[in-house]
C-alpha cells in the first residue's frame, strides 16, 4: 500500500505535488490546508485523511479534527499538525507512524519503534526550505518512508 503524505499547502496545490501523489492508495494531509478546494482535489486522487492546522481557522475547517488515527491493516498511523502538541504516547497506543506538519521542514526519524514523518511543505515556500512531500510504503507490518523534494 502506498500512502501519500502532504502538508502545509496553505491554499496552493502545486502540479508537482499532484503528480507525485498520483497512484497513491490513500493520502494523509498534515494540516494548514488553506481551503476546501485543496481537499476536493486531493480526494479525487485517493481516499483522504486530514487534520486541521493552526491556520485552518475559517468556518469550512471547523469539522476537521485536530488529530486522527487511521489503521492500514495492522499498522496504525496518527496524524497531528504540530508535533509539539502530541497528546498521546504513540508506542503505548499501538501507533507505528506519526505524521505531522507545521514546521515546513521535511523530516523522518524513528524513535522507540515509532516512525515520525513530516513531509514538509508542498505549498507556499517558507524561508529557504524545499517544497516537499512524502510517501509511506506499507507491506504487512513493514513500513518504509520516503521524502521527496518537489522543488529545491
Amino acid at each position: 500500500m502506498r500512502v501519500g503524505l502532504i502538508s502545509d499547502t496553505h491554499g496552493l496545490l502545486r502540479p508537482e505535488a499532484l503528480a507525485f501523489l498520483a497512484g497513491a492508495d490513500h493520502i494523509v494531509h498534515g494540516g494548514d490546508i488553506g481551503g476546501p478546494e485543496i481537499l476536493e482535489r486531493l480526494a479525487a486522487v485517493a481516499p483522504l485523511t486530514v487534520v486541521r492546522g493552526n491556520n485552518d481557522t475559517a468556518p469550512w475547517a471547523r469539522a476537521i479534527p485536530e488529530t486522527v488515527r487511521v489503521d492500514f491493516g495492522s499498522v496504525a498511523l496518527y496524524a497531528i499538525h504540530d508535533l509539539k502538541l502530541l497528546d498521546i504516547d504513540p508506542r503505548a497506543a499501538g501507533v507505528r507512524i506519526v505524521v505531522s506538519g507545521h514546521s515546513h521542514r521535511p523530516a523522518c526519524v524513528e524513535r522507540d519503534g515509532v516512525l515520525y514523518v513530516n513531509p514538509g511543505s508542498a505549498g507556499r515556500r517558507r524561508f529557504s526550505l524545499p517544497i516537499a512531500a512524502g510517501e509511506l510504503i506499507i507491506d504487512g507490518d513493514a513500513v518504509r518512508a520516503r521524502l521527496v523534494t518537489l522543488i529545491p
